[in-house]
């Protein structure tokens, strides 16, 4: 059996593109447009800080799903691809992180 994946998350995301918003959340996400799905992400970034400071493993893990599954849907939102964020961490991770951000200046 093969594990899942960001990219089958991806696809799974994709096809509820044309779905209807009445019976897709990520549908309704998506129409509501970059700044609510900006406001989703954030939502459940906080929420995975805080299950982090309290240890609870558990719900870091529910937490960290939603994390990545907004992160997604952002990302499509704002008309960028997987593909996209995957090469840009292929090119950070041909060199050690701190020579990484060096090169970005900050």
């Amino acid at each position: 059996m093969s594990k899942f994946t960001l990219t089958n998350l991806d696809a799974i995301i994709a096809l509820r593109t044309s779905a209807d918003a009445e019976t897709s959340y990520t549908k309704s996400l998506l129409d509501a447009g970059v700044a609510r799905a900006a406001k989703k992400f954030g939502e459940e970034a906080v929420e995975a800080v805080i299950a982090a400071m309290e240890k609870d493993k558990s719900a870091l893990i529910k937490e960290s799903a939603d994390v990545l599954y907004h992160l997604l849907v952002l990302m499509r939102a704002g008309g960028v691809t997987l593909e996209d964020v995957q090469d840009e961490l292929q090119q950070r991770t041909a060199q050690s992180g701190h020579q990484e951000k060096a090169s970005r200046g900050t």
